[in-house]
């Protein structure tokens, strides 16, 4: 098998929880992308899959806080829903 020139996984070291959106996102893809090509070491499989997981957790993590603040905005100036629906 012939090794490609990887970027290292972005701030591997670093916490998830201080990524936008858009940086863990793109670092999740780019983790899928290594693993599905099946040529990393099992023990770095591994430790990129656990890092996959915490990346999976930090998008949904956004994207409920995301949607948290649109039901927020479809409140009435009193406070009152006016109707919510879901974002699907």
């Amino acid at each position: 098998m012939a090794k490609t020139a990887e970027k290292p996984v972005s701030a591997a070291a670093g916490a998830v929880g201080k990524l936008r959106f858009e940086e863990a996102l793109a670092e999740l893809e780019a983790i899928v992308g290594r693993l599905e090509r099946g040529d990393v070491p099992l023990e770095q499989s591994i430790a990129i899959y656990e890092r996959g997981e915490a990346l999976k957790k930090h998008c949904e993590s956004l994207l409920q806080a995301a949607e948290d603040k649109v039901e927020k905005i479809r409140l009435d100036s009193e406070g009152k829903p006016q109707g919510t629906e879901s974002l699907d």
